[in-house]
């Protein structure tokens, strides 16, 4: 598809896309985020808009031709890179205190979706964030819908939900990584003394 447009799907032109973009980096509980990490970024939207909120962002596509694309999409941000790696085969070194997984993980079968998640917690630090937002209706080359992630993400005990907004579009979740002893990271109200 990417070798007939460089945005075949109409990412930066949708209103649908940038309202949900928006609506994901509104979700993140962290004013700033230190290092996030966003697989299969497309064409780089949503790239974009969490570089204004993060110090680096390592974003990657399995598509050479979504990454020239977000490459140049974000050329003007230092702060961003742009990769051409698989998850989970090809996982970046290192920790991220956000990772964001989006409208990326119904392609995946089961036993690549849990590699995906162990990486994910091996990644994500403790008090970290992972946010996920995936498409809510069939297609034929998704192997489950938004609120199946949401159900397979309510298993996972390293995390605790913090947000869960859902369309029928669309489901986006914010989970926090548990801290180290355990107990649960601080809400937005928490963290500035408001509770």
């Amino acid at each position: 598809m990417y070798r007939g447009a460089a945005d075949p799907w109409h990412l930066a032109e949708r209103w649908y896309e940038r309202r949900k973009y928006d609506l994901t980096v509104a979700a993140l509980p962290q004013e700033r985020y230190r290092r996030a990490f966003e697989p299969a970024c497309s064409v780089g939207e949503l790239t974009r808009r969490l570089a204004a909120r993060c110090d680096t962002v390592l974003a990657c596509d399995r598509v050479a031709g979504a990454v020239r694309t977000a490459q140049q999409r974000t050329s003007d941000l230092p702060q961003v890179t742009v990769r051409q790696m698989t998850v989970p085969a090809q996982w970046p070194e290192g920790t991220f205190d956000l990772i964001v997984l989006s409208e990326v993980l119904y392609y995946l079968d089961s036993a690549t979706l849990q590699s995906v998640l162990d990486h994910t917690v091996a990644a994500l630090e403790p008090g970290g964030t992972l946010a996920t937002v995936h498409w809510n209706h069939p297609v034929d080359e998704h192997l489950c819908r938004g609120s199946d992630i949401a159900e397979i993400l309510a298993g996972l005990p390293w995390v605790r939900l913090l947000a869960d907004h859902r369309e029928d579009d669309f489901v986006l979740q914010i989970h926090q990584r548990l801290r180290a002893d355990g107990g649960r990271p601080a809400t937005p109200a928490e963290q500035e003394g408001l509770v």
